[in-house]
């Protein structure tokens, strides 16, 4: 569902990403970890075109991304929630997921997004700035998911949240998987969290892929080491 390839990227001379090489199945979650600084943002805003590729290529399912601007990449279907959320605060709940609508022209809001996220119906009328941080990351997915994606990227999602949101939030991730077919990839530090959600674990260190697991074969102390300071 998405290929990456031989990926470099760079701000200026300084690479940052040196030639990841990263498949994701149909219907997967993978988890992409790694202590701060180590690539994960770059790579999560080089699939989605905000960083400019060096070298290498993101397909997916089948379709080149790598030479597309983002909004052309959000109408193949890849969707993003960038770290911080990056709601517009001071539009309402039903307004912010509204424009995930525009990529495909539809209208309404589909019923189903707001059947995953409830709370998003009772607040529909309020203003983004005035939810808690959970509640503005619901808001976060469930305008990405009103384009109608195929592949959902997450950004450092569990940031600033309470744990018992947490676990709530690694339950509705897998039930969007399970419900719609996704394939999801978050990058995290949270441990706890990417051991919930994800079928896959990658660590990524100093630009580089330095570890790729199945869930069921992970060694939770092997990948701590990565992500203490």
């Amino acid at each position: 569902m998405l290929a990456i390839s031989d990926l470099h990227v760079a701000y200026g001379q300084s690479e940052v990403l040196h030639g990841l090489n990263v498949s994701v199945q149909p219907n997967e979650i993978v988890a992409i970890m790694g202590r701060n600084g180590m690539g994960k943002t770059t790579l999560m805003k080089s699939l989605m075109g905000i960083v400019p590729t060096k070298s290498g290529s993101v397909a997916m399912d089948g379709t080149d991304l790598t030479k597309l601007k983002s909004y052309e990449r959000v109408a193949k279907g890849i969707a993003y929630v960038p770290q911080g959320r990056m709601i517009f605060s001071t539009m309402t709940v039903k307004e912010n997921i509204e424009t995930g609508l525009v990529s495909h022209g539809a209208k309404d809001v589909p019923g189903d997004i707001y059947e995953l996220f409830p709370v998003l119906l009772e607040m529909k009328d309020r203003r983004g700035g005035n939810l808690s941080g959970g509640q503005q990351q619901q808001l976060a997915i469930a305008r990405a998911l009103a384009t109608k994606p195929k592949v959902l990227l997450l950004d450092e999602p569990t940031e600033g949240i309470q744990p018992s949101i947490i676990r709530e939030m690694a339950r509705t991730l897998k039930k969007i998987r399970d419900e719609r077919g996704l394939s999801i990839v978050v990058s995290e530090q949270v441990l706890s969290f990417a051991l919930d959600v994800a079928d896959r674990v990658l660590v990524i260190e100093n630009g580089e892929i330095v570890r790729d697991e199945k869930r069921d074969g992970i060694d939770a102390s092997q990948i701590a080491k990565y992500l203490s300071v």
